[in-house]
Formats: C-alpha cells, sequence, structure tokens
C-alpha cells in the first residue's frame, strides 16, 4: 500500500484556519489567571524545577522576564529555581544593578541582558542545565525536532558548537547573543539550554518542549536507528499552530496548577 501524498490532507490554508478557529473558540471560555511578572517568574521556575530542570541541585537555572526597555526580573542569586517565590524575585537594570527587591542577580544574567539588547521581541528566557539536553550539549548532536509534541520548536532551535565558558562577562554574552540570532532557542555545547519566548508562558512552555525533545532524540538514538524527519510543510504548519498566544497560555496555567499542588494549593 503506498502512502497518501501530501495532497491527501488538509491543504494548508484549510489546517491552519481550523487552529484558529479552535483557539478563537476555546478563547470565549479559557481565561488565564492575571498576574504580575514576578509571580509569573516565580511559576516558571517551579514549574520547571518540577519537570527535572535542576537535577543537578545547583544555581545555575534562570528565568527571566523583561520589564520595559532597561529591566528585568528575575530570582535572586542563592536561591535554586524549586526555591522561587514571587516575594523573591528582583528587579535589575541590564547592568544587573538592583532597583526592586532584595539581593543581587546571579552574574549569568549578563547574557539575558544581552539577548533582550539584541532582540527586542524576545519578553522572557529561559536557560537551564536540564539532564538530556545537557547530555547531547556533551556529545555535541545539536537537538533534533522530530515528534509531533516538539514542532513548537521545528526550525526554532539553533546551536553554539564551542563552549566560551561561564558566561558571566560581555564576550560570552555576545558570543551566545550572537548564536541565537533570530531563533527561539539555542543548545549550549558543553553547558545547557537557553529558550526564550514573547512571553513567560512561551519561554516556559518551549523549555519543557526542548527537554522533552532531547530525552526522545536521546531514546530514539539508543535503538540504533535513523531519526526520521518530517514532512516541512505539516511541521510549519504544527508549528504555527503552537505559536497561538492561546497554546502557551494554556500550557502555563496547567504548570501553574501543578505547582499549586506542589504548595498545597498555594501560589508560589
Amino acid at each position: 500500500m503506498t502512502e497518501p501524498s501530501h495532497t491527501d490532507h488538509l491543504a494548508s490554508v484549510t489546517r491552519n484556519q481550523a487552529y484558529a478557529d479552535s483557539a478563537a473558540a476555546a478563547a470565549t471560555f479559557f481565561r488565564p489567571a492575571q498576574r504580575d511578572l514576578p509571580t509569573k517568574v516565580a511559576i516558571a521556575c517551579r514549574a520547571l524545577a518540577i519537570a527535572g530542570h535542576n537535577a543537578s541541585l545547583g544555581l545555575a537555572s534562570q528565568v527571566s522576564a523583561r520589564d520595559g526597555d532597561a529591566h528585568l526580573w528575575t530570582q535572586t542569586y542563592g536561591l535554586a529555581i524549586e526555591e522561587a517565590r514571587a516575594e523573591n524575585q528582583i528587579k535589575v537594570d541590564f547592568e544587573l544593578r538592583v532597583v526592586a527587591g532584595q539581593g543581587m542577580a546571579n552574574p549569568a544574567n549578563r547574557f539575558h541582558a544581552f539577548i533582550y539588547r539584541r532582540r527586542p521581541d524576545i519578553g522572557a528566557i529561559v536557560h537551564t542545565h536540564a539532564p538530556a539536553s545537557s547530555t547531547l550539549a556533551m556529545i555535541g548532536r545539536p537537538l533534533e525536532i522530530s515528534h509531533m509534541d516538539t514542532m513548537p520548536l521545528y526550525r526554532s532551535v539553533a546551536y553554539l558548537g564551542q563552549w566560551p565558558g561561564v558566561p558571566f562577562g560581555d564576550d560570552e554574552g555576545e558570543i551566545i547573543g550572537t548564536a541565537l540570532g533570530d531563533h527561539k532557542a539555542l543548545l549550549l555545547a558543553h553547558h545547557g539550554l537557553i529558550t526564550t519566548g514573547s512571553s513567560v508562558e512561551e519561554a516556559c512552555l518551549l523549555a519543557m518542549v526542548f527537554e522533552q525533545a532531547a530525552r526522545m532524540q536521546l531514546s530514539a538514538l539508543s535503538t540504533g536507528q535513523e531519526i526520521r524527519s518530517v514532512p516541512p510543510d505539516l511541521a510549519l504548519d504544527a508549528r504555527a499552530h503552537a505559536e497561538m498566544p492561546l497554546y502557551a497560555l494554556a500550557h502555563f496555567e496547567y504548570y501553574a496548577r501543578i505547582v499549586a499542588r506542589s504548595h498545597g494549593g498555594v501560589a508560589p
């Protein structure tokens, strides 16, 4: 039996219209919670920790959210992402000088500032040393997107093949920002992952997707079989569906519920 050709599927315009119609219908009853940036950052931190992104039990992970043209919110240095709460987030300028809250920013937030300067479309950044993504980073394998659940990152992941060292200085920020380019995500050799988004919700979702894609890639490679590519037209359609704002918002509400349950029903 021959496989159906792409012309046997719905035309792209029809499929995309169906996505838009379903999103519009969902928006009539779906009302995401209204939260300030410190709360969103704290929820993203906690959700990523629950998902295993801080398996090293260290302080290397950062989540940040742009606040205007020259400031960002992030967690206080010295606290791991599983310890994040709205009240221990701090607002800093792009030189990491604190303007609201107590404490100091992780020096690695400097590369966040470089990305924000270069990319005014980016509203939030996630950086973690998640286990599967870090494993790919160790063996020099770029992330492959070849499963429906990972299509939000299709053709959106760059790869920095050389480790520039601990990203505390201006040079490392420039290297990382340049490597990211106009992509939404980046795999850093010998390091970890970076995802970005127009919102905290999107950046958090993409970090979850990134680590899941890495886990599946490692599992697929362990079979000894080649990873099959997906039809580009269908993959781009799926990515367009995931880029609708409702997609990230709905997933983030799910993450928020998981975080709330882990705190006895109380948000961080």
